[in-house]
């Protein structure tokens, strides 16, 4: 009878990895990858190009949002897990938001769990649905594939969510810019927000 052959190195499973989320100082300790997003970084996303050349002039060049994630493995079923932190501010009357994306995977979901500021996911479907959606504290929202999405920070502290997505998942992060913005602005409305119509946007190609 033959012995059996002991499993190779790359064929066990990796090391579980304890994360922590400290959205008072927007860290999470265990994380393997940090990115980080200026005003600078963010030219085209406003559409009061004066207000934000203006805020850009008297910019710190400080973060304006950063995301510090954890992908320990590849291949089918790996998770991505994050934390994204939002400061709070305006351009205009827009509230600071995020980039935004469609998977370049674009049927893998993603969970926004809230854990300190207030902030909306807004979303948009191909085929033209939107939906803005509130999330806090103890909030998540759901978003299913096929949805290109964002995170706005309606507050006026920092926004910090925790999310998750399939590491396959990708990101296309032209197809927002391509389109002319998302569907819907998320404007200042008094005390709260409110979305309107985005009159630049030209409808979305998904190359």
């Amino acid at each position: 009878m033959e012995e059996p052959v002991p499993a190779s190195p790359a064929s066990l499973p990796v090391p579980p990895v304890l994360l922590e989320t400290r959205p008072e100082d927007g860290t999470m300790p265990g994380a393997d990858a940090r990115y980080t997003k200026t005003l600078g970084d963010l030219a085209g996303l406003y559409r009061d190009t004066a207000a934000f050349e203006a805020a850009l002039a008297a910019d710190s060049g400080a973060p304006v949002y950063w995301v510090e994630s954890s992908t320990p493995e590849q291949g089918e079923g790996a998770l991505t897990v994050g934390l994204s932190v939002m400061e709070p501010g305006t351009i205009g009357e827009e509230f600071y938001l995020t980039r935004g994306h469609l998977h370049r995977n674009a049927g893998r979901a993603e969970v926004y769990y809230g854990l300190s500021g207030h902030g909306v996911i807004l979303m948009d479907s191909l085929q033209g649905e939107s939906h803005a959606l509130e999330i806090g504290p103890g909030q998540a929202v759901h978003i299913p594939g096929h949805w290109v999405h964002r995170s706005v920070n309606v507050g006026t502290t920092r926004l910090a969510t925790l999310f998750a997505y399939a590491a396959d998942a990708g990101q296309d992060y032209e197809l927002i810019a391509r389109a002319g913005g998302m569907r819907q602005l998320v404007v200042r409305d008094g005390d709260g927000w409110r979305t309107r119509p985005n009159p630049d946007h030209t409808g979305y190609r998904h190359d």
